[in-house]
């Protein structure tokens, strides 16, 4: 069984969607009631801190999805930055998830989180655990290839590097479903110093993981490259 578990939370109140307008990757305002998306919340070194699923019920009311050993780092976060908004934070219950297409859904009713790890891996959903925090730029999961990241947005934390690699640069090192033999490494491991296991799992024979890595890196390595599905596809970097 697998370890992973998964914590919901409520954020309602007038000041709800500003306050995490500033603090999300993705433009809140504009995002559509009741479709669920993998955003983050980021250091200010751009990397991702807070992985989560956000579900805009409507501009006063979200919900929160993160994995359950940042629950309780992400709840202190949002009652820190947010002690002078007008909004509050409750933690709900325990939430099983369920692939639907391009993105997950939660709800109480279990499921086998299994199952769903190893059918998010070969989605390319990447997702951030406390074991991966502060690893990864959004860019470098492409997360903006999933609607995560907005570019046009305005400021919240990180945005300033975020947006500097992407509008005057572009990541060495990017996200790759791969196939290996062998014992399962774990998240955060870093195979050489361009492959760092993002998540994996076990198959018959071996593993499946998504990697931070440079490409020609992997080809070094013996790893396989399995194909992500058509919208995760191609170059990560801005188009010229």
């Amino acid at each position: 069984m697998s370890n992973l578990a998964f914590s919901s939370f409520t954020l309602n109140g007038v000041d709800a969607q500003k306050f995490l307008q500033g603090q999300v990757t993705l433009n809140v305002a504009a995002l559509a009631e009741n479709v669920t998306r993998y955003t983050a919340i980021c250091s200010l070194k751009g990397r991702i801190q807070f992985g989560l699923w956000l579900t805009k019920l409507n501009p006063e009311s979200f919900e929160i999805v993160t994995t359950q050993d940042q629950s309780e780092e992400f709840a202190k976060h949002i009652k820190k930055f947010g002690a002078f908004s007008k909004m509050k934070l409750e933690q709900a219950a325990q939430v099983f998830p369920t692939l639907n297409d391009d993105s997950t859904d939660f709800s109480p009713t279990e499921t086998d989180v299994n199952v769903w790890q190893l059918q998010a891996i070969e989605a390319g959903q990447a997702w951030i655990s406390a074991t991966t925090a502060e690893l990864f730029q959004p860019q470098e999961l492409r997360l903006h290839q999933r609607e995560g990241v907005h570019y046009d947005k305005g400021c919240y934390i990180g945005q300033e590097i975020i947006a500097r690699l992407w509008f005057k640069a572009k990541p060495k090192s990017w996200l790759h479903l791969v196939q290996g033999t062998g014992d399962v490494p774990a998240p955060a491991t870093q195979l050489n110093k361009d492959i760092q296991i993002v998540n994996s799992i076990a198959i018959d024979g071996g593993y499946k993981a998504l990697v931070v890595a440079k490409p020609a890196a992997l080809e070094e390595l013996g790893l396989t490259i399995l194909a992500l599905p058509e919208s995760l596809n191609g170059d990560v970097a801005r188009p010229q």
